[in-house]
């Protein structure tokens, strides 16, 4: 995902509402979200590249989400998939802070990780260096700099979501760039700089390719996935009631 927003309240009825885009190149190829034969219980999308994904939940309660930090050149040599952070904790059967202990974070290039339960929620960020904190009830952005960095589009999608009703899929819908005063400076050419400052990116070769929302209660979890293609016309869209077990 490359724009997420999130009001976590735990131990309410209504413990989690979260927007997110996931934002990539469309050559890159993917399944849309789907419940995973290999992994019973576990919905997400999948990266048919390298086998991970971006966002997913468990019928257990579990859910996880994943933006890149947008720092040209920084990273390893040869790192490893991001996406493999997101099914690594979904299926270890761990709690979040005791499944932080094994990570190797050096080994991916910048990311950023957010991973939960029904009643504790981690952001694990790599860089420029490695932090790992328990987030507190709250509402929350993450976009491909650091938690509550105040881009402008994060700032709006909080903003969006504090105001929103269900579905939540496709509410970081702003297409319009930001002026280049309100930009950050990340390191790409100003042109980029540009496209990328919207919510919902259209630009040669990349852009927003699905938006996906949830809904979490007491007892279940509402999933919406909407997939768009390059012209950001909405071409498919999947919606899941997850009852959640009881442990």
């Amino acid at each position: 995902m490359c724009l997420i927003v999130f009001d976590w309240q735990p131990g309410t009825e209504s413990w989690l509402r979260l927007s997110a885009n996931r934002d990539e190149v469309y050559r890159r190829p993917a399944a849309t979200m789907h419940p995973w034969p290999e992994y019973p219980g576990l919905y997400a999308g999948k990266d048919l590249e390298q086998g991970g994904t971006w966002l997913g939940v468990t019928e257990e309660g579990r859910w996880a989400a994943l933006t890149n930090v947008r720092a040209p050149g920084a990273g390893p040599e040869d790192p490893r998939s991001r996406g493999e952070l997101v099914l690594s904790y979904l299926t270890s059967g761990q709690s979040p802070e005791n499944w932080l202990a094994t990570v190797n974070a050096e080994q991916y290039a910048p990311f950023n990780l957010l991973i939960g339960d029904q009643t504790e929620l981690w952001y694990l960020c790599n860089h420029p260096q490695i932090t790992t904190r328990r987030l507190e009830a709250g509402l929350y952005s993450l976009s491909n700099a650091q938690l509550d960095s105040p881009w402008p589009k994060a700032e709006l999608a909080k903003q969006q979501l504090a105001h929103a009703s269900p579905p939540y899929a496709g509410l970081l819908d702003r297409r319009q760039i930001w002026p280049d005063n309100e930009l950050p400076q990340t390191g790409v050419p100003l042109l980029w700089e540009r496209l990328l400052s919207a919510q919902f990116i259209i630009a040669p070769g990349y852009g927003t390719r699905c938006s996906t929302g949830i809904d979490a209660r007491r007892g279940n979890m509402g999933l919406q996935e909407i997939t768009w293609d390059e012209t950001g016309t909405a071409v498919d869209e999947k919606t899941y009631n997850i009852v959640l077990l009881d442990r």
